[in-house]
C-alpha cells in the first residue's frame, strides 16, 4: 500500500510537471494591454516547452527566434508588464512546483540577440522565503518592469525569462532528463522619449550561462535562504556603451494606438505618460554588420561571433572546436 501511494504521488508529480510549462501571451504599457503578442510583436516559440541546454542558441529568445512583424512602442521610464500563460490566457500560468527567478534583459534589435549584446534591467529571485514565480502566479501571470528613464530611443529586444528550479539539483549535461528549465521570451520594443543612454550590452547567454553556475545547478529542496540569480548585475540605467550602427531594415512606421481597455488591476493606471502604441514593420530586422574578430589563424571566426547570414561578407570558417550554426536567415554564429 505504501509503495502504491508513493508511486501514485510520483506519477502525479510527473503529470503536473509535464503540464506546467509557460510562455508570454502579451505585454502592457502603463497598464494598457497591447493585444495578443504571439508572433505579432513577440518572437513566439512553437510551444511552451522549456529550453534546457544553455549552450544552444535557443537559450537566447527560445526556439526559432523568428522576427515578428511589429513592435510595441513605449517611452523610456514607462512600466512594462508581461502576461504569462500556460495553455490558455488566464489559466494556471505555471505550476507552483516550478519555483525560481524572473529576469528581464534588453538588447539592440539589430543584433538578433546574438553575442555580447544583452544588459539586465531587472531581476527577482528569492525574497523573504518567497520565489518570484510564486508572486507571478499570485498576480495572475503578470510581472512588471520599468524601462530606465535614460534609455536611448531605438529598437530593442526585451527578453523576459523564468528559470524553473524544481529539477535543477542535477546538471543537464549529466542527466538530460533533469536540470534547470529556462523559459525565455523576446518582445520587440520601440523606445521613444528623450533618453540618450545606450546600454553597454556586455552579456551573451551562449557562453554566459554555464550548467554549473550556482543559480543553475541549485537544490531547491535544500533549505536555502538565499539564491544567486544567474547572469550579470542589473544595469544602473546611467552608464552607457557604444551606440549600435543603424539599419535601414529597422525603420518602423504606421504607428497606431492600441485602445484595448486593461483588465481590472490592483495598481492604478498611469495617466501622466504618453499613450503607448504598436508599430508595424515592413521588413524583419536585419543582422548587424559583422566585425571580423582577431584570430591566430587568418580567415577563421572566433567562438560566439557571426559567421553567416544575409549580407554577411566576413569570414565563414569557425575556429577549431566550433561550427557555423544557423540561427535564422539573418544570422549564423560560431558555436
Amino acid at each position: 500500500m505504501v509503495k502504491f501511494v508513493y508511486a501514485f504521488s510520483a506519477l502525479a508529480a510527473l503529470i503536473g510537471a509535464a503540464n506546467a510549462h509557460t510562455r508570454v501571451y502579451g505585454v502592457y504599457v502603463n497598464d494598457v494591454f497591447q493585444g495578443d503578442g504571439r508572433s505579432t510583436y513577440i518572437r513566439s516559440p512553437p510551444s511552451n516547452s522549456p529550453v534546457k541546454d544553455v549552450s544552444s542558441p535557443d537559450i537566447v529568445c527560445n526556439v526559432a527566434n523568428t522576427p515578428a512583424p511589429s513592435s510595441v512602442t513605449a517611452a523610456a521610464g514607462d512600466k512594462i508588464t508581461f502576461e504569462w500563460y500556460h495553455d490558455n490566457r488566464g489559466d494556471d500560468i505555471i505550476d507552483l512546483s516550478h519555483k525560481g527567478p524572473i529576469t528581464v534583459y534588453i538588447a539592440p534589435a539589430a543584433s538578433q540577440g546574438a553575442g555580447n549584446v544583452w544588459t539586465k534591467i531587472a531581476e527577482s529571485g528569492l525574497s523573504g522565503g518567497k520565489w518570484a514565480v510564486e508572486t507571478l502566479v499570485a498576480n495572475g501571470g503578470k510581472h512588471d518592469v520599468t524601462l530606465p528613464l535614460a534609455l536611448a530611443t531605438g529598437d530593442y529586444l526585451l527578453r523576459a525569462e523564468i528559470i524553473a528550479l524544481h529539477e535543477s539539483d542535477t546538471d543537464y549535461t549529466v542527466n538530460p532528463a533533469r536540470g534547470a528549465q529556462f523559459y525565455p521570451s523576446c518582445s520587440q520594443l520601440k523606445v521613444t522619449g528623450s533618453g540618450t543612454v545606450t546600454p553597454a550590452g556586455t552579456f551573451s547567454f551562449v557562453g554566459g550561462y554555464t550548467p554549473t553556475d550556482p543559480g543553475i545547478l541549485f537544490n531547491l529542496y535544500g533549505g536555502a535562504t538565499s539564491y544567486q540569480i544567474p547572469g550579470p548585475t542589473v544595469w544602473d540605467g546611467k552608464t552607457g556603451g557604444s551606440v549600435p550602427a543603424p539599419s535601414s531594415a529597422l525603420t518602423l512606421s504606421t504607428t497606431r494606438a492600441v485602445t484595448t481597455a486593461p483588465p481590472a488591476t490592483s495598481a492604478p493606471i498611469a495617466t501622466s505618460v504618453a499613450a503607448p502604441g504598436r508599430t508595424s514593420s515592413a521588413a524583419p530586422p536585419a543582422a548587424p554588420s559583422a566585425t571580423k574578430p582577431a584570430s591566430s589563424t587568418p580567415g577563421t571566426v572566433a567562438k560566439y561571433h557571426q559567421c553567416g547570414g544575409n549580407m554577411h561578407t566576413s569570414g565563414t570558417d569557425c575556429v577549431a572546436g566550433t561550427k557555423c550554426t544557423f540561427l535564422n536567415e539573418y544570422y549564423s554564429q560560431c558555436l
